[in-house]
């Protein structure tokens, strides 16, 4: 199976300044100049996630000045445009507002005169303040439009978060995905997503959640639909999670290898990144669901640094190494019984 001809597209190309401030407004607490009501209005785009602080081009450097991006006036260009005359800050702030800028943002509590202000609102720049410090106030818009202009996929499959990680389970149409992951809820996992899930690349991971249609509905083929926060209540949903194995599940096939032991690690690459791949044959009486617990407690395991199959691969090589007679009764597990035979 292969994730690869689905097509990638930005989540976004571009946002309203409107659209940016409205979402950050608690986030940073922020405090719109009296001259920026009429810039906010006139729908600015916001068309990259980088941000940019202007010292160079105040100081009139404006060769590789990215206009196009949002830009930070902090503690280091206020206290420059503190340092000049009034003259000489005009000419500073002019160099800034020949270009059209997006959107300014003023941290620290640090304030610009009224005349500069006046300066950006001629020129339709939005100037905000926030009380948050430079770095904090940038790591969280920055988040915030990585998110906006993610990269991003849907693939189809079922997508559980079991025991806190995400299993995309994923195979042809009508081979069972969807009972499977029922029978997760049903036991105490939770469902992100039935059919379509949609896949966004974020700090290079992976996160997962449904589609605005499809959110906690389940489709179970000769019942039909059902909502499965309804039915089990918000504890059984989840509208976002990490992906972070795909179980692929298959009918079985005597002339395919399988895999026995666990050594031979198989990812599929989903946007460029590697996601861990498990496949796995269907027979009747085996219980997938179960397995797929399994597998998530397998996956926990070998986070925290223990590998089952690593494990017992050491153990026969151990025993290889004792060159001990390949005919004699293997030794049992325990040697003496405690006088337990029940």
């Amino acid at each position: 199976m292969s994730f690869d001809e689905n097509e990638t597209i930005p989540k976004t190309e571009k946002i309203t300044v409107k659209h940016l401030l409205e979402q950050l407004q608690e986030r940073v607490r922020i405090e719109l100049n009296p001259f920026a009501a009429q810039a906010y209005t006139k729908q600015c785009h916001v068309t990259e996630a980088d941000l940019h602080r202007p010292g160079l081009a105040l100081a009139g450097y404006v060769k590789l000045f990215t206009h196009q991006r949002i830009q930070v006036i902090g503690n280091t260009e206020t206290r420059y445009l503190e340092n000049l005359s009034k003259e000489e800050q005009i000419a500073a702030f002019e160099n800034l507002t020949q270009f059209d800028i997006p959107i300014l943002f003023i941290t620290d509590s640090n304030e610009l005169p009224d005349y500069l202000l006046k300066m950006a609102e001629e020129a339709g720049i939005p100037v905000v303040g926030t009380p948050l410090e430079t770095t904090r106030f940038m790591h969280v818009i920055r988040d915030f439009l990585e998110d906006q202009f993610a990269l991003q996929t849907m693939v189809h499959g079922t997508m559980v978060d079991v025991y806190g990680i995400g299993i995309l389970i994923a195979g042809k149409s009508g081979i069972g995905k969807s009972e499977v992951a029922l029978d997760l809820v049903e036991r105490g996992h939770r469902l992100v997503a039935d059919d379509a899930v949609i896949l966004t690349k974020k700090n290079n991971v992976l996160m997962t959640s449904a589609t605005e249609m499809n959110k906690h509905f389940m489709e179970i083929r000769g019942l039909g639909i059902i909502d499965i926060m309804s039915m089990f209540g918000v504890r059984a949903i989840r509208y976002q999670k990490r992906l972070e194995v795909v179980l692929e599940l298959s009918l079985w096939d005597e002339s395919k290898d399988i895999e026995r032991t666990g050594l031979n690690r198989d990812t599929t690459s989903i946007m460029d990144i590697d996601i861990p791949r498990i496949k796995l044959p269907i027979t009747p009486g085996k219980n997938i669901t179960v397995i797929a617990e399994v597998i998530a407690m397998n996956y926990l395991l070998r986070h925290y640094g223990y590998d089952a199959a690593e494990a017992f691969q050491d153990k026969v090589k151990t025993h290889i190494a004792e060159k001990k007679d390949p005919r004699a009764m293997p030794k049992r597990a325990i040697e003496y019984f405690e006088g337990d035979i029940e």
